[in-house]
């Protein structure tokens, strides 16, 4: 079995390169925690200074930052002067004030952003030790050292030993085989067009081939022997040719095969556990030919990539699900290169975001190729794409302009009548522009200082013919997802509640659009 050595360095002389590391992890796992914390409970003061100043209801106390995309350097003002904040006291002020902000406790939460925090320094270490992917779509999909850019523990592993995760990091630049189980034929469950899991391999008579990840087979293996034990189970090695794991964790792309494959995982990240859930899967079909034909029906490039159907045994439906997806080259049009959106906020070597010299031109692109998919799909079939950052990529051309959007994730697809369109509505306006838009936005605005990236987002908005875009571009606020208190009071992570941001589409008095 090929895998990767990704374990962080034997203790000796290198105390300097930890301090480093352990310094660097404090500072990635502090940017989203306080994203959270002055987006859902802290409240602004006006003032001198050259920092943000908030005020912490819950306590009365003063905390200002540095930065504001990826705030950083927390200090909070006590006895007549400002007190830097580690990460470890971050987290204790955090706890301290949801306590008081919802009168209620949660102990797994704040584990949950230590371990974050602990994740981070053990990809630092292995990053250390491995080389960055020659191939830039590859690339893109693995550089989320910081992750989601507004939860509190966007690298959380589930709080297990990094010895037992790092090998199927993607953060890591992970590769590993599949490992392969023959199901006997009588307990096999799937639906949809599952042809790509029999080329993987080979199964015995009476048996169907089922892929299944190697970190998801461990965690499941108790439930699992008395399966293996009478022969519904069997072991028939590994995949060949590795695997290489995608941003969201479990699901993989085959390169040589040109297929992603969708894993159940039994460890939270971010907000759920990524478990293929049995009432996801038995509405799969629906929700993908529903967006399957959507994009079927538009004009230009942009492409679905197509949840084909899964595969699972009726005895462990959700352990040992597997999804099979459309790969990248029946979709891509000739000479681009995919890139993961959340990538491009992120920051890696190549990005074009980053390199562009002229930002004007680059993101009037990029907003032709991811905005109209979205808002069209739902406008004309009703499909409410989940078009955050992670579900999308932007292909670029070989000067690095935007030149295709590919969309995925039929798991997060709502339907209309099923979803009441107002919710349908402030689902996409919180994807397509609170979570991507205003992200790519800040980044870009970050690489290029002198460059206003908003006039462009209007003018693109203002283009589609939808009842609620007038409101959008007046209304002076936009829904926020409030992942802190959303986990705090240990709410389902689809049960999104929303805090209102100053919308940046609005034109100020005075200010010419």
């Amino acid at each position: 079995m090929e895998r990767v050595d990704l374990l962080p360095p034997p203790a000796g002389d290198d105390a300097p390169d930890r301090a480093g590391t352990a310094e660097r992890a404090d500072a990635y796992a502090a940017a989203p925690l306080l994203n959270c914390l002055l987006r859902e409970v802290a409240q602004p003061v006006s003032g001198p200074g050259d920092r943000p100043v908030y005020r912490l209801p819950g306590a009365g106390r003063l905390l200002r930052v540095r930065g504001s995309r990826r705030p950083a350097e927390p200090e909070v003002y006590a006895a007549g002067r400002w007190h830097r904040v580690g990460h470890t006291e971050l987290v204790r002020l955090v706890v301290e004030e949801l306590r008081r902000h919802t009168g209620t406790a949660n102990p797994e939460v704040p584990g949950e952003m230590i371990d974050s925090r602990d994740a981070v320094a053990a990809l630092l270490a292995a990053r250390a030790r491995t080389t960055p992917p020659d191939d830039l779509y590859q690339r893109s999909e693995q550089s989320l050292l910081t992750g989601h850019t507004h939860h509190p523990a966007p690298k959380a592993r589930g709080g297990g030993p990094a010895a037992g995760w790092l090998p199927y990091a993607p953060e890591a630049h992970a590769r590993f085989p599949l490992t392969l189980l023959g199901v006997r034929e009588d307990t096999v469950a799937e639906e949809g067009d599952t042809s790509a899991l029999d080329a993987l391999g080979e199964a015995p008579p009476g048996y169907r081939l089922l892929p299944a990840h190697p970190w998801q087979l461990e965690l499941a293996g108790p439930a699992l022997a008395p399966a293996f034990a009478d022969g519904r189970l069997l072991r028939l090695g590994t995949t060949p040719s590795p695997v290489w794991p995608t941003a969201a964790v479990r699901t993989v792309y085959a390169p040589g095969r040109d297929l992603f494959l969708k894993f159940s995982l039994d460890v939270r990240i971010t907000n759920d556990i990524r478990r293929l859930w049995r009432h996801d899967l038995l509405r799969l079909r629906r929700t993908d030919t529903a967006a399957a034909r959507a994009f079927a029906a538009l004009d230009g490039p942009a492409a679905w990539l197509s949840d084909r159907g899964y595969r699972t045994a009726d005895f462990a439906f959700e352990e040992l699900a597997v999804l099979a997806r459309d790969g990248l080259h029946g979709h891509l049009l000739p000479g681009v290169t995919p890139l993961l959106a959340a990538g491009l906020v992120e920051g890696f070597a190549g990005s074009p975001l980053e390199t562009t010299a002229d930002p004007r031109a680059w993101w009037e692109a990029y907003l032709r190729q991811v905005v109209p998919p979205p808002l069209t799909v739902f406008a004309e079939h009703g499909v409410v794409l989940e078009a955050h950052l992670q579900n999308t990529l932007v292909a670029v051309a070989a000067d690095g302009t935007p030149a295709q959007a590919l969309f995925r994730d039929a798991e997060g697809v709502k339907l209309l009548p099923e979803t009441e369109r107002s919710a349908g509505w402030e689902r996409l306006v919180y994807c397509l522009v609170v979570n991507h838009l205003v992200e790519i936005a800040g980044a870009l605005a970050e690489a290029h200082p002198a460059f206003d990236p908003w006039p462009a987002v209007r003018r693109e908005l203002a283009r589609h013919d939808l009842p609620e875009i007038g409101a959008l571009l007046t209304s002076p606020t936009l829904p926020g997802k409030t992942n802190l208190l959303l986990r705090w009071t240990g709410a389902d992570g689809a049960a999104a509640r929303y805090h209102p941001l100053p919308n940046p589409l609005v034109v100020a008095p005075g200010v010419g659009a």
